[in-house]
């Protein structure tokens, strides 16, 4: 039996050690990838307040936890999506889940479908963990980025959050430019 326990801790160590090896690794190149394309609103949200959601726009509003998001007059008609995203907190060998929130266009369809607007809704101690670098979303060690924050949630884009070959890629890009995500709780 305390053989048993040794070899899995030491197992789990190895699967540790691999990860923060990979990370060590791979991250300069990422960091260096991720500042090209650092003008998102997330890293806006965290420099400088969002601006005020527009007149002009149509405001999603989600209550329960704690956002409203602006979109343009083209997205009337949207549809929310809802699903759960699941990650692996490495320190401490748990799996983690929380929602996930898909802001779907109007035009969209299962023969021509568009770019999704994806955000991922952790509770705080579940960000704690992606900061620390514990938490792992997908495969690869890139962490999402955050678009804003209440008192309960952080809102955030998911690694890879856009594909090329989606249609409506560059309109999903350019709404994100503009910081649409306004938290309504305090911090």
């Amino acid at each position: 039996m305390q053989f048993a326990l040794k070899f899995e801790l030491k197992m789990r160590a190895i699967k540790i050690l691999a990860l923060w090896m990979t990370w060590v690794v791979i991250s300069p190149t990422l960091a260096s990838a991720q500042q090209d394309t650092s003008t998102t609103s997330g890293q806006q949200s965290q420099q400088k307040p969002p601006a005020e959601p527009s007149t002009e726009a149509i405001l999603y509003k989600n209550t329960q936890y704690g956002f409203s998001f602006s979109l343009p007059k083209s997205w009337k008609g949207y549809k929310i999506v809802t699903d759960k995203w699941e990650g692996s907190d490495t320190a401490r060998g748990d799996i983690e889940r929380g929602p996930f929130i898909y802001i779907r266009h109007p035009d969209w369809t299962k023969e021509n479908p568009r770019q999704d607007i994806p955000i991922m809704v952790f509770t705080l101690a579940q960000w704690e963990s992606v900061a620390q670098g514990n938490f792992l979303i997908n495969a690869a060690t890139i962490v999402p980025n955050e678009l804003g924050r209440n008192r309960k949630y952080v809102f955030a884009l998911p690694p890879r959050s856009n594909y090329a070959d989606s249609a409506g890629m560059d309109e999903v890009d350019e709404i994100l430019r503009h910081g649409p995500l306004h938290p309504f709780w305090s911090k």
